[in-house]
């Protein structure tokens, strides 16, 4: 280098405007420009064109020179619309012309001048740094598959060389400086220097610093320009990103900022490799550590020189700041910035979350979502828990919280992913990544609730460290778990603010299984100095030590830490509605029901629910809050079933129509849904709810019998339409009923807990039916016959009522000897909720003549059946046409079938069995325990707990039912009251009920009995 500083061409203004004229023909006025090496003039023609005479130094390789000129001469070629120097070509046709002084060649290239500020002289604005970088990769692409033998020449600018900056250290006379540049150095040398040759690599131009690139005067957004190919060279491609963010990134407040967009920029051109992105940072770095390295060796060997300083202070000062930040956050910026993932894998591991999030078990005690919770909004300076006390925290803030959840009934406080929070006060939290900047946006989820509550793994993991932060404002006791599940990259998990007593319990190395305790909120004394809270932090970056995990960001790459840190609300349970709450205010719905709709439309509770998604065993309100649903039977198989949506869009979306044509689904149902009765139960009929099946029931009767007297049980309920009415005791028995009509006869209850005491249980079936036998026996007396007896395999209004042994065979041998027909309503039981059969009339040994059905049928969607005989099918075929337009079309057929499908291939019934066992042995240890209860009754997944004030004389403890059933639902938890005193409490989960669901409903059903007869008294 000191050998070209001495050949410097050192000719005067006239001297170089006779060459001008002389080689080029060209007159105009020169304006010395700077160079280092070269001499350089600006060319002012007088006619409105502008140019650039050089003068190389007469040191340079004749190779360099002519791979400059074959370079301009590539682009001016391949990119002519680029705003770089073209050549000019000599007066002979020539590239270049050639004079000589004091022995020495001097070579002339004339270009023409690109307009212009120097982006040194800008204020580096994000739009400008992409043009920047747009500019960069138009020009780099432009030179692919081009190659020169002067492009493959030794440099020590060449980022490849940038480890030879170890042998330039002993200049720098600092001693943390020149730590701080081997700092850099080893991990070139450790993780860098390896890849790069590995990266791709081609000609760049290699010195896009600030000098070099020109902005447009009239526009600071735009590129006009870039200058100087002089250490253009065969180098990786990335370099030439590297280069030009080192130098954008001078004194600028947001250097990462400023090479993300110009990395942005050249992405969009050039298309850049995630592995030569992870390498940018180091790059950028070594780019500076070469600069200030060069102008320390220059400086010991000659005098101060103003152009090779020019760059040295920043430089160091970037250097710096460098250093503090957290090289993994700047290449997620950098990664991000360039439509890659932050890092490897963030994407599947939020999709893995989501998509298995009902596997993940409680992180509380029950589901997060099954609590009443409110947000705590730490960004809301006029909340409570945001009065700060001069240390930055909350004043007495166990207090504040402890006193908030008294007087709102809330059981656990959010915190949540995102939230701008102006408590961050102390040092730690100014940003390492921009100047003047705070980081103030929660990357974490907090959950607020007791000192002491148990905090467990929803997922299986392995301890990665359990440490004490002390600082005050710090996490207390931190504990980091690794999860690797199968089909998801591994991933981080930090637990923060935690009482100590985890460090005496768990250490790096230990395997925990999922449902495994963790730890216990802290105390203030021990947390840092906040409300007892967990701190749930997701990170996708698996190689960070807990401690360098952000709880909190910067708002400018919230998008970045969105990646990196995922939102852990999913992980923790907590169900979407809880931040996206949407449509009208209960209120206003209230109001309009009352203006719009029919006045006795009734609603569930005396405060309502409104219900905006349901998913599985699962009811999700407008806030957030999930409860389980062990009530709404229509939901068979589950809220939503993945395999019924599909099945009806599907369907739906191909076509819908009437039965009047032909169509696949409906024979198809048919005969599946046959198969599962007795052979002589062969012929089907559909329609759209429970009320249109048994209305169409009694439709064949009266084909088959001609007689309209029918036999029901009492407090039975079997449809909305006004002949069903007719035949419910439990409406037409009511206020509002218009009583008996005289063609229906009502007999008992076949109740055998309220049976009398001296009947003998093994005669109980017999004896409730004696009192059919009496109904039937006056009609005889008056002539009459009954045309059909109509009962519940299982009455469901009257109380979850079990029929003795019997009672339906005695009851349907009766009533088919005096002419009638035996019609089974299997609106509620059917579809092997009993789980030992198919049909709950199975399980008393009989076979109906008819048999209906709804709700399950379609897991909610509007389906009903009726199977019947062939005879009674033949009796009903009179002439008159059954039609209904919807009742069995290819959609609703295509629901049904999906229905069947799950319940067969998920072995449902088993299931329903399984579960309701583990559930009917819960609920008798409780009676056991509790005397209110009086009896419990079940098969599968249809039961009853019955409570009486007295066992003796087993009168009804209604108020008592009343308020566990509300009770329950205060705990998230759905169930009714059924029953002629509303004392049984009903239970009908859908058929996917899992042991951890009924293991969460005994314990709320615990809790409650407990809070409820505690209160009684």
């Amino acid at each position: 280098m000191n050998d070209m500083l001495k050949t410097t061409p050192d000719f005067t203004t006239e001297e170089a405007q006779a060459l001008l004229k002389q080689h080029f023909g060209v007159d105009g006025s020169l304006q010395p420009l700077d160079s280092e090496r070269d001499q350089n003039f600006k060319v002012n023609t007088g006619e409105g064109r502008c140019y650039i005479l050089k003068i190389v130094n007469g040191a340079e390789p004749e190779i360099e020179s002519d791979f400059q000129t074959a370079l301009l001469k590539h682009a001016g070629e391949n990119a002519g619309d680029l705003p770089v120097p073209h050549l000019q070509p000599t007066l002979s046709g020539a590239n270049l012309a050639a004079t000589t002084r004091r022995g020495m060649v001097h070579r002339l290239r004339l270009v023409t001048w690109v307009p212009g500020t120097p982006l040194a002289q800008s204020d580096r604005s994000d739009g400008a740094l992409h043009s920047l970088g747009r500019m960069l990769g138009r020009f780099d692409a432009s030179l692919k598959g081009f190659m020169h033998p002067g492009a493959l020449r030794d440099l020590d600018w060449d980022i490849r060389n940038a480890g030879r900056s170890a042998g330039r250290l002993a200049h720098v006379a600092d001693l943390q400086d020149r730590a701080l540049l081997q700092r850099f150095l080893d991990r070139f040398d450790e993780r860098v220097a390896p890849r790069l040759p590995m990266l791709r690599s081609a000609v760049i131009h290699n010195d896009a610093n600030d000098w070099n690139v020109l902005i447009d005067e009239d526009d600071r957004d735009r590129i006009s320009g870039i200058i100087d190919f002089g250490d253009a060279l065969y180098a990786p491609v990335i370099a030439e990103v590297a280069i030009a963010a080192a130098y954008a990134g001078l004194d600028h407040p947001d250097p990462i900022g400023a090479a993300a967009a110009i990395a942005n920029g050249y992405h969009a051109e050039y298309p850049l490799l995630e592995e030569e992105v992870d390498l940018l940072f180091d790059l950028i770095a070594m780019r500076l550590v070469t600069s200030v390295t060069i102008s320390a060796s220059r400086r010991a060997h000659t005098a101060d020189n103003p152009y090779l300083a020019i760059s040295e202070r920043p430089a160091w000062a970037l250097l710096r700041k460098l250093d503090a930040m957290n090289p993994r956050f700047a290449t997620a910026i950098l990664r991000k910035a360039c439509g890659f993932e932050t890092v490897a894998g963030a994407h599947a591991v939020a999709s893995w979350i989501g998509e298995n999030r009902k596997s993940l078990l409680p992180l509380l005690d029950r589901p997060a979502a099954t609590y009443p919770a409110a947000l705590v909004p730490y960004g809301d300076p006029t909340h409570p828990m945001t009065v700060s006390s001069a240390d930055g925290r909350p004043h007495d803030a166990r207090s504040v919280w402890e006193e908030h959840c008294r007087t709102t009934g809330v059981e656990l406080g959010i915190g949540p992913w995102g939230e701008a929070r102006t408590v961050y006060s102390g040092e730690m939290f100014v940003s390492r990544l921009i100047e003047e900047t705070r980081r103030t946006r929660h990357l974490g989820l907090d959950l607020f609730m007791a000192a002491g509550t148990k905090v467990h793994t929803p997922l299986a993991a392995t301890v990665a460290s359990v440490e004490i932060e002390k600082d005050p404002l710090g996490y207390g006791c931190l504990i980091a778990l690794r999860h690797e599940p199968d089909g998801c990259p591994p991933f981080l998990t930090l637990w923060g603010h935690l009482a100590h007593e985890a460090v005496g319990r768990l250490k790096a190395g230990d395997r925990l299984e999922a449902g495994a305790l963790v730890g216990e909120m802290g105390a203030p004394e021990e947390n840092g100095g906040w409300a007892p809270h967990l701190h749930l932090q997701i990170s996708t970056d698996t190689s960070l030590a807990a401690t360098d995990i952000l709880g909190v960001g910067e708002e400018r790459y919230l998008d970045v830490w969105a990646e990196l840190f995922p939102d852990a609300s999913t992980f923790a349970g907590i169900a979407r509605e809880f931040y996206d709450q949407s449509g009208r205010p209960h209120e206003e719905i209230i109001r309009r029901r009352k203006e719009l709709l029919l006045p006795n439309l009734s609603i569930s509770y005396e405060k309502p629910i409104k219900f905006v998604r349901g998913e599985g065993v699962w009811l999700i309100d407008d806030r957030g809050r999930a409860y389980l649903d062990c009530f709404n039977n229509v939901c068979h198989i589950g809220h939503a079933h993945p395999a019924v949506v599909e099945a009806l869009a599907r369907q739906a979306g191909t076509l819908n129509t009437n039965t009047r044509y032909l169509h696949d689904n409906i024979v198809a149902y048919a005969e599946r849904l046959t198969a599962t009765m007795p052979k002589e139960l062969a012929v089907a009929a559909f329609a759209n709810s429970g009320s249109e099946a048994n209305s169409l029931a009694l439709r064949l009767m009266r084909a088959h019998t001609g007689c309209e007297n029918a036999v029901v049980l009492d407090w039975a309920y079997h449809g909305t339409t006004q002949e069903l009415i007719d035949l419910s005791a439990y409406k037409f028995r009511r206020k509002g009923g218009k009583g008996q009509k005289p063609h229906v006869h009502v007999a008992a209850v076949p109740d055998s807990y309220h049976a009398p005491a001296a009947w003998p249980l093994e005669e109980h079936g017999k004896r409730f039916a004696e009192n059919v036998a009496e109904l039937i026996a006056a009609m005889r007396a008056r002539g009459e016959a009954p045309g059909f007896f109509l009962a519940e395999s299982i009455p469901s209004v009257a109380g979850q009522v079990f029929l003795p042994d019997g009672y339906l065979k005695e009851v349907y041998r009766m009533v088919r000897e005096a002419g009638g027909v035996c019609i089974a309503d299997e609106v509620q039981v059917g579809f092997g909720r009993v789980g030992s059969h198919w049909w709950a009339f199975e399980t008393q040994g009989v076979v109906p003549d008819i048999v209906t059905m709804g709700k399950p049928i379609g897991d909610g969607h509007p389906l009903a059946a009726v199977v019947t005989t062939r005879e009674i099918a033949a009796s009903f075929d009179n002439g008159m046409e059954y039609f209904n337009t919807f009742g069995g079309n290819p959609v609703s057929c295509a629901v049904g079938l999906a229905v069947l499908d799950v319940i067969e291939g998920e072995d449902l019934r088993r299931n329903a069995l399984d579960i309701g066992n583990h559930l009917l042995t819960a609920f008798r240890t409780m009676q056991e325990r509790y005397e209110v209860i009086g009896d419990v009754r079940g098969l599968g997944l249809f039961l009853g707990i019955e409570l009486v004030s007295d066992r003796r004389t087993r009168a009804p403890a209604t108020e008592i039912a009343r308020a566990v059933a509300n009770g329950a639902r205060q705990r998230g938890v759905l169930m009714g009251t059924e029953g002629p005193h509303d004392n049984v409490l009903k239970m009908r989960p859908p058929m996917i009920f899992s042991k951890r669901d009924a293991d969460h409903l005994i314990a709320v059903l615990e809790e409650t009995f407990g809070a409820v007869l505690a209160q009684a008294g």
